[in-house]
């Protein structure tokens, strides 16, 4: 939640302000500060990450098919079917999760205008390869960031990347606006295209010049936002030594591996993921049925795969032959709980209750 007094002074200031939504000076300061914080021309804050990844792919004029991973949340393909445009999953690396740049190679038709990158986990996509991939074969390139918030690639933050990158400020993130999202870019003509269109494309008054729909952020979740920004830094802090606090409780637990990160790259730590091996005595489903039992709330994440959910399971019922690492990822991934507010306590406890189950030997 970050610093309640802080949020609640920011509140004050939009009452104050009478001025609730509509491209308000709360948003302004958020628009400018995300900007700042990660070293980009423009950040334009969107009412949500969904929003905000529809309108930067009418913006691009992605149209035909479009290449985006199976492994990611539904919302990556949906906002691409939501607009009549075909989302063609291409596999992943199974060490890093993130888009194959040889799978997306294999998918690329003459219909193809896009490849929509993830930088799953807030590890960077394969951002080169893509971007030679794109630029070999005329198309765009946007990366989907939604898990990236204050993550780096080679050094530099991503945000930076591709022609513009969408991040999620949902209030599941470990930076959160309650409900939110923002496209950020260095492209001048892209960014005034999308406040155009997140206002209905009304520039002034009464002259709408752009199709457009209602995609802006309110002057509350800027509000929260702002707060958040300034404890970030705390947060990411906390998660680090959550994630330590989980490699040391989950060592020696047999078929349970820990996702790590690389310690060269900046990242919020947020996401604590483990793989099920075929060594463990239990199987992933296993241990998720045990774990909500002792009100655990771990998840699957992604799982069965954008290919198997509908529409997409109709429309391409042979899909998984094409993506055996997807299916092998889906099949092992756990995410585990993780937060400011958890404790070493809670996390030895999660730890204990896998530990059970793999060896049936209470430490």
């Amino acid at each position: 939640m970050g610093n309640r007094d802080a949020f609640l002074r920011r509140m004050e200031q939009v009452l104050d302000n009478q001025w609730l939504t509509n491209n308000g000076p709360m948003v302004q300061e958020f628009e400018q500060r995300i900007a700042e914080h990660l070293g980009v021309k423009h950040c334009v804050a969107m009412c949500n990450g969904t929003i905000a990844l529809e309108i930067a792919i009418r913006a691009l004029g992605l149209s035909g098919e479009v290449i985006v991973p199976s492994w990611t949340f539904v919302a990556t393909a949906h906002a691409l079917y939501w607009q009549d445009i075909m989302p063609v999953f291409a596999d992943i690396d199974p060490v890093t999760h993130n888009l194959d740049p040889a799978a997306v190679r294999r998918m690329i038709t003459p219909r193809t205008s896009g490849i929509i990158g993830v930088h799953l986990w807030g590890r960077a996509a394969p951002v080169e390869e893509l971007r030679a991939i794109a630029d070999e074969h005329g198309l765009r390139l946007m990366f989907d960031a939604a898990h990236a918030f204050g993550s780096t690639y080679q050094g530099q933050s991503i945000g930076r990347f591709g022609e513009c990158e969408v991040l999620s400020f949902h209030a599941t993130k470990a930076f959160n606006t309650m409900e939110g999202g923002a496209v950020v870019t260095n492209n001048d003509e892209l960014a005034e295209a999308m406040r155009l269109m997140r206002n209905f494309g009304f520039k002034g008054y009464d002259n709408v010049i752009h199709p457009g729909t209602n995609g802006k952020m309110i002057e509350a979740c800027a509000a929260m936002g702002l707060a958040n920004l300034d404890g970030f830094s705390e947060v990411v802090a906390a998660n680090v030594r959550n994630h330590a606090a989980y490699r040391e409780a989950l060592a020696g637990i047999p078929g349970i591996s820990l996702l790590d990160y690389d310690p060269a790259e900046r990242n919020s730590h947020h996401y604590v993921v483990i793989e099920v091996d075929e060594s463990c005595p239990v199987t992933r489903d296993d241990i998720i049925v045990a774990l909500h039992a002792e009100n655990i709330l771990a998840r699957k994440y992604f799982w069965p795969g954008c290919h198997m959910m509908k529409p997409y399971r109709d429309l391409f019922p042979h899909a998984g032959l094409l993506l055996e690492h997807t299916r092998f990822v889906a099949e092992r991934v756990v995410v585990l709980p993780n937060g400011a507010a958890l404790t070493e306590e809670v996390i030895a406890t999660v730890a204990d209750t896998l530990r059970v189950l793999a060896t049936d030997i209470r430490p």
